[in-house]
């Protein structure tokens, strides 16, 4: 028992000797997690360098575009074909894709050896041979008569890509096997977005953020980057790393000087450095008694499958003896030992090297996604990950250590030059239907040049009607006389109060307008929520809800028992038989009070002042927000006639000449007349533009049939256009897997705000992913693409058709004075018009095309509802007081 227990003490011990002795002939090649992050650093940098296009030439790593923007979602379905051109076989592929749920498919391949003279002859040879293989392949399955679509997997560079005519073919997509290999397991896991080679060659592809990619147009989305990254370390940026043993096996090599960081872990170069190691130490004395063999002269005499019998640990050193003796090496015991050491340190650096490089693209996805910790998939492929007993562990191992805020899961592919090529051209082949489908549904929204003019004939037909005695009291745009024949003048100077109810919130300002050499006008102002139960009760409830706010901002102001002038901006459509007297016509914006259409809200306004019996106020004038946009503007622009509003309601006014008002009596000067716009089209007349999508929003609207043009431009609706056109786009199976969600069937959960968000150019797709998430919209970068372009579709038609009906009131406005070219600003307020990326430059465009003969500046209003209320009250008390003396 004593002399086993000294045996295996002296086994060890002799093992523990031998190993130290290669650590220390090979320390070189043993490389500490400082040095590997380090390598991740160098190799960063290279992707960074090879998705420049001014750094790209220069770059080793290539980073080369795939054209491949989408990974599997699991609906993709078909028969496809799929050749596979990688080696000394050809090899043919059907393969179907199932569309049962279970993501399955079924694969059914046919081998082609190919002769030596058609891999060493020319192109047209090759692919003539490639064109009849296929072709009998076709005809053993039974498929020349169908026109399947089809994928290459070409796994080297080669100019020639077009297959013969005669074959019939849908779709040709050119495939990489690293991204065959990415779409194989993407399928099974959609989590996937890595792929890695390691095997005969190596390399590795992952999907890269479109905008970084500087070669390819366009910023939108992502595509698989094809990195090369065998040619990483070629300009020296590894030359601390590599051994003498490195530089010899270079030499010999059929490609000196290139694809370097290749021949450091991939497996046809392994075998080769461990015989060049076992040469030298055996030259040196350190092995096999100082004799060198034929074995250990020759080249590609020792292969990977030699190294990867040889560290089958479990064996012992059986292996390792059988394998050096075949090899005439015959060993001794620590020679074994020595020898199967050699081998564990080459494949370990191996293993170590592609773990860095693996980690760089790892840490590059993540800091793209924004995360702090991120789930993934590796998918996977090649013979030395797939034979080598420990490679497998050894990288999971690294790559973990490396990155420990990224979990990772490595997928082993099947097939992912055959069925990844066919995966590819069926994405290609679901995105193209897709793209078709998307097409159909927003095609109703993309509005010519001439569809535009006819809208701006329509409006300046509806304008005349709604100025006519006669045909008033029918038209759909309603021209309300303002009773507001002025503009500011610069001497309007006083305290004024203003009130201003438009929405859910509603304001009580003080405002002081000076005049003078001291010009100015300064504003204190409270903001008071008005609760649903209010918007939708009792025209009392609301008023003395509006008299208590009030109340409230005298009190808090200390201005309680001053009886002060007052304008109150009501921006709802009011028939005005004077400026103190508007009567509404009707709500709009979600109110509802009942007991309030056809009455006087100032009476109204005042009868709640009475009930209260706490103050009373001087009502001068009742003013819509878009005259006190005008008016803000004529401020400081004494050109400002026209008012627009763009925000959750849509309108404009503008100073038209008294004699073309005949509902009003006088011939003489200017009134602004409150067009109430949002009516257009109200009779059908603009129905041939009118969406599906437009008419659902319609229909679930508070006022089905009325304000249909305000309800295609403003913000108060666009939200809940695109959510529309979300639902039917889910329901065709092209949005969110299919699957609609109960955020996305809530009713004005798409805010506006969020269009203004989705579209600007500064936000990545991530942080739109980013929004619908917070809407409990769980999308892929896809969903987002198609989103945001949802969103660019209606808000774009939304300015279009805005700017569209200015152009006939900048037309009209040009006719009246009689001039050939008009230059006139407009005063511009709303959220829509301020805060979208897009819209203002569109709308602006839009008239431009338009109203050629119109020089139209824009100015935005600064509190046209607050302060422009003021101002009007301020100049009706001025013309009154002129009237009066």
């Amino acid at each position: 028992m004593f002399a086993v227990h000294l045996l295996a003490f002296h086994f060890t011990k002799l093992k523990e000797d031998q190993i130290k002795k290669v650590d220390r002939y090979l320390y070189h090649m043993r490389l500490s997690d400082d040095v590997l992050l380090d390598v991740m650093a160098r190799f960063q940098a290279e992707m960074v360098k090879g998705l420049g296009r001014d750094t790209n030439p220069t770059a080793t790593v290539k980073m080369l575009p795939s054209f491949v923007r989408s990974l599997p979602d699991g609906s993709e379905k078909g028969d496809f074909l799929a050749v596979d051109l990688g080696g000394s076989q050809f090899r043919a592929h059907q393969v179907k894709v199932f569309d049962d749920g279970k993501q399955s498919s079924q694969l059914e391949s046919k081998f082609y050896p190919t002769p030596k003279e058609v891999i060493q002859g020319n192109g047209a040879e090759l692919f003539d041979y490639v064109a009849d293989c296929l072709l009998d392949f076709m005809e053993t399955k039974n498929l020349k008569h169908k026109k399947l679509p089809l994928g290459f997997t070409f796994s080297f560079p080669c100019k020639q890509t077009k297959l013969e005519e005669d074959i019939d073919i849908d779709v040709l997509a050119l495939v990489n096997d690293t991204v065959g290999t990415m779409m194989t397991c993407g399928y099974d896991d959609q989590r996937c977005e890595v792929g890695l080679i390691i095997g005969t060659g190596t390399n590795a592809c992952y999907m890269e953020e479109m905008r970084h990619i500087d070669l390819v147009e366009g910023d939108e989305g992502r595509m698989c980057i094809n990195t090369e990254w065998g040619a990483f370390g070629d300009d020296g940026a590894l030359d601390d790393l590599r051994t003498e043993f490195d530089r010899e096996l270079d030499l010999g090599s059929l490609n000196p000087g290139k694809q370097l960081f290749e021949k450091m872990i991939s497996s046809l170069y392994l075998g080769e450095l461990v015989r060049l190691i076992l040469l030298k130490m055996t030259k040196e004395g350190l092995l096999f008694s100082g004799k060198v063999s034929t074995a250990l002269l020759t080249k590609g005499k020792i292969e990977m499958k030699h190294v990867s019998a040889m560290e089958k640990y479990k064996e012992g050193l059986s292996n390792t003896k059988e394998i050096l003796t075949e090899l005439n090496l015959f060993p001794s015991e620590e020679d074994c030992i020595a020898v199967q050491h050699v081998c564990t340190i080459v494949s370990f650096r191996s293993a170590n090297l592609c773990a860095a490089t693996l980690a760089a693209i790892l840490t590059r996805l993540r800091e793209n996604k924004k995360l702090l910790r991120m789930r993934t998939t590796v998918g996977i492929d090649g013979g030395l990950y797939k034979t080598h007993p420990q490679y497998a562990k050894r990288l999971h191992k690294v790559v973990r250590r490396l990155v420990p805020n990224c979990d990772v899961r490595f997928l082993l592919s099947v097939s992912g030059s055959g069925k990844g090529a066919a995966m590819v051209t069926a994405v290609a082949y679901r995105l193209a239907a897709q793209r078709k489908q998307i097409d159909a549904a927003l095609a109703p929204f993309l509005l010519s040049l001439e569809t535009l003019r006819e809208v701006k004939n329509k409006m300046r037909t509806e304008v005349e009607y709604g100025l006519k005695r006669e045909t008033q009291a029918s038209a759909t745009v309603k021209m309300l006389p303002t009773y507001v024949c002025g503009t500011p003048d610069g001497t309007e100077k006083g305290k004024f109060l203003a009130l201003d109810l438009g929405g859910t919130n509603f304001r009580v300002l003080l405002v002081k307008i000076r005049s003078g050499r001291r010009r100015s006008v300064q504003m204190y102002n409270k903001i008071f929520a008005i609760p649903l139960e209010i918007m939708q009760g009792t025209g009392e409830e609301l008023f003395d809800h509006i008299v208590q706010c009030i109340a409230d901002f005298l009190e808090y102001m200390g201005i309680k028992g001053a009886r002060l002038p007052l304008g109150f901006t009501f921006s709802f459509p009011c028939r005005q038989a004077s400026i103190d007297k508007g009567t509404l016509v009707g709500w709009t914006k979600g109110f509802k009070a009942t007991d309030c259409e056809g009455e006087d809200v100032v009476d109204m306004l005042r009868e709640a002042i009475r009930r209260r019996n706490e103050f009373d106020l001087d009502i001068v004038a009742v003013v819509n927000d878009t005259v006190g946009t005008m008016m803000t503007c004529g401020y400081e622009d004494p050109n400002c006639e026209i008012g627009l509003i763009a925000g959750t309601g849509s309108n404009v006014c503008y100073m038209e000449d008294m004699k073309n008002i005949e509902i009003v009596e006088g011939n003489e000067g200017k009134m602004c007349i409150n067009t109430e716009w949002g009516g257009f089209g109200d009779n059908g007349c603009i129905d041939n533009i009118r969406t599906q999508y437009d008419k659902e929003v319609d229909e679930g609207s508070l006022n089905p049939g009325k304000q249909r043009y305000e309800k295609m431009t403003s913000g108060m609706y666009l939200g809940e256009i695109v959510r529309q056109i979300l639902i039917d786009l889910t329901k065709q199976g092209l949005l969110f897997r299919g699957q609609i969600s109960e955020s996305l069937r809530k009713r004005g959960i798409f805010e506006t705000k969020f269009l203004s968000q989705i579209e600007s150019d500064r936000l990545a797709l991530l942080q739109v992913r980013r929004i619908l998430q917070q809407l409990g919209l769980d999308s892929t970068c896809e969903d987002s693409i198609i989103v945001k372009e949802v969103c660019g579709a209606v808000s774009k038609r939304a300015a279009q058709l805005c700017g569209a009906g200015l152009a006939a009131i900048v037309e009209k406005k040009r006719e009246n004075r009689g001039v050939e070219h008009l230059q006139i600003t407009v005063g511009v307020d709303g959220t829509l018009y301020k805060l979208h990326p897009h819209f203002s430059r569109v709308l602006r465009e839009t008239v431009k095309e338009l109203a050629p003969q119109c020089d139209v500046t824009f100015m935005l209003s600064e509190d046209g509802s607050g302060k422009g209320a003021a101002l009007i009250t301020a100049v009706a008390k001025r013309l009154h007081n002129v009237g009066q003396k």
